[in-house]
């Protein structure tokens, strides 16, 4: 699996111009589902996201997890992450998983994040949807369930 995360103040996902989720301050997650991801892989990348400790504390540092800042978190899910382009300039999509088995995990790992206590909303998945919101610090950070050397 693989996840975008970024720290937002605000972000909403619209689905045929209707608010399909919303949060205020916390984590939008854009995330990818490989052919190859298991439910470990679910578990892992929840732990990592919901545990990330990128929103301030007292002093100013990054030494928060969402919980601790009280937001909550937005995930959409976006097999285009699995984009590969190394060989010409049209993506391809060869290593994202087919949508029946990342419907599955992306449900999952969305429930797994709720487990953990997270509050979290969703996008619609497979829909066409827009997705606004307000990067804040900007605070990006890349996250794989596999190792990558």
């Amino acid at each position: 699996m693989r996840a975008v995360v970024q720290r937002v103040s605000e972000a909403r996902v619209e689905v045929n111009g209707e608010v399909a989720g919303r949060i205020g301050v916390g984590l939008l997650v854009l995330l990818g589902v490989a052919k190859t991801d298991t439910r470990r892989d679910a578990e892992y990348l929840a732990g990592k996201v919901a545990g990330l400790r990128i929103f301030p504390d007292e002093a100013g540092r990054m030494n928060r997890d969402v919980m601790e800042a009280g937001g909550s978190l937005l995930v959409v899910s976006q097999f285009t992450l699995y984009g590969e382009v190394r060989r010409g300039l049209r993506p391809s999509f060869d290593a994202a998983a087919a949508p029946e088995e990342a419907r599955i995990l992306y449900e999952y790992f969305v429930q797994a994040l709720r487990a953990r206590g997270a509050p979290t909303e969703t996008g619609v998945f497979q829909a066409l949807m827009s997705v606004h919101l307000v990067n804040d610090g900007p605070v990006t950070i890349l996250i794989d369930s596999v190792r990558i050397d």
